[in-house]
């Protein structure tokens, strides 16, 4: 078995990945490397060939492609290493990682600081436990998105989405711009889960979007015949007024799962609410020298997010493999409390200005965002599509001091109906 010592070794290839390496590079890490299993890097992006990339971090409309080009370029010329088809097979808490791929076999990378970058992975129709046959046309967004945009294939001619997702509503476009007959979106809450340049898209393409309802029954033997749509009451449960439409396929953007497989390996610890790992403001986990970034740590709505989460990853681990990361002394844990799902980082120092990223269980107007007793901030809409960010700037932080615990809660004048 080979072995090979690095500064940095970030495993992930997307857009948190390649930005991690490149922090750390420019930060000072002399040997970094990208730990990649798909046959290039880019992760998802490229085959996400819609605009809407780019335009908070590069102020630029991109496509999928487009956007992570940009990264990707970088990564030779400024000298970073990157194992493509490699598998990470073990991840250890002393930071030693066992790959495996076709030209090398098995090998074990010794590494300073480990970056986390896994991305997540698309929740299926087990996970939903539908009942009904297991005919063929049942599709997770991503996997339809793959065959269109980069097989070549439409795998079928009458759609039904359940989730309304941004992946999905961006699919219910890319259907029926190719000819296909989108029947609806079925959304199980109140409100819709995608972001609102998204959510134009069912107006411009007259598709339905049917708001608490669920798919309670496939139909079909050998290909999806139909699904049966039940109306919800406002507990969620069935109110007995069904509808079967009439498909041949079933699309689900039913949300994400951060992928932490590896990071259980090593021990680290992680918040049940995210499905990632708990991060402090260097995005450090519970286990010293390996940080995390991006989709691996709670699922961000924008790419752009992503970046500059990686960027900040990438920087800490550089620091880190030459000594010289500053890590919080006087930990502050921030909790979500009321109508908030989750607050990351988890863990601050309250030393130094940072941006906390929350995300709301409920849309509403005229919000009011506390934390702690004397920290308020006033938004005019929150939803639970788009993540809040609030910055904690050195005045904020004053209010902080001497505190070891703060609560993160959201009220409104207004709830948002939809």
């Amino acid at each position: 078995m080979s072995e090979q010592n690095l500064d940095v070794a970030v495993i992930g290839g997307g857009a948190a990945g390649t930005a991690a390496a490149i922090a750390a590079k420019t930060n000072g890490a002399d040997s970094v490397l990208i730990v990649e299993r798909n046959e290039e890097l880019g992760g998802i992006l490229p085959q996400c060939i819609h605009t809407g990339f780019g335009l908070h971090y590069l102020k630029e409309n991109l496509t999928g492609p487009e956007y992570i080009d940009r990264f990707v370029k970088r990564i030779p010329e400024l000298g970073i290493e990157h194992k493509l088809g490699t598998m990470v097979l073990d991840l250890t808490s002393r930071k030693e990682i066992l790959t495996i791929n076709r030209n090398e076999g098995v090998q074990r990378l010794r590494a300073s600081s480990v970056v986390l970058a896994m991305g997540c992975r698309e929740r299926s129709r087990g996970a939903l436990s539908i009942p009904g046959t297991r005919p063929a046309g049942v599709f997770t967004a991503g996997t339809a998105q793959r065959l269109m945009d980069i097989e070549g294939y439409v795998p079928g001619k009458k759609i039904v989405i359940l989730g309304s997702g941004d992946i999905g509503l961006i699919m219910a476009r890319r259907f029926a711009m190719e000819g296909a007959k989108v029947k609806g979106v079925i959304e199980v809450m109140p409100y819709p889960g995608g972001l609102d340049r998204n959510l134009q898209i069912l107006k411009d393409f007259d598709i339905p979007l049917y708001l608490r309802h669920a798919a309670t029954f496939v139909h079909g033997k050998n290909r999806v015949e139909g699904v049966t749509m039940c109306k919800l009451d406002e507990n969620g449960q069935p109110t007995g007024e069904e509808e079967i439409i009439d498909c041949d396929t079933l699309i689900l953007s039913v949300g994400l799962i951060p992928e932490n497989e590896l990071s259980n390996r090593a021990g680290i610890n992680l918040d049940p609410r995210t499905g990632g790992p708990i991060v402090d403001e260097n995005m450090e986990t519970s286990v010293e020298g390996i940080f995390a970034c991006g989709n691996v740590v709670h699922v961000h709505d924008l790419v752009d997010h992503v970046t500059i989460a990686g960027e900040k990853a990438g920087a800490s681990a550089a620091k880190n493999a030459g000594g010289e990361l500053q890590r919080p002394v006087n930990k502050i844990q921030l909790i979500p409390g009321k109508n908030v799902r989750y607050v990351v980082p988890q863990i601050i120092s309250g030393a130094r200005p940072v941006e906390i990223y929350a995300r709301m269980r409920e849309p509403a107007y005229d919000a009011k965002i506390t934390i702690g007793e004397h920290i308020s901030i006033r938004r005019r809409v929150v939803k639970p599509a788009e993540t809040t960010i609030i910055d904690l700037n050195e005045d904020r932080l004053k209010k902080l001091e001497g505190s070891s615990q703060v609560i993160v809660d959201m009220t409104s004048q207004e709830a948002v109906t939809c």
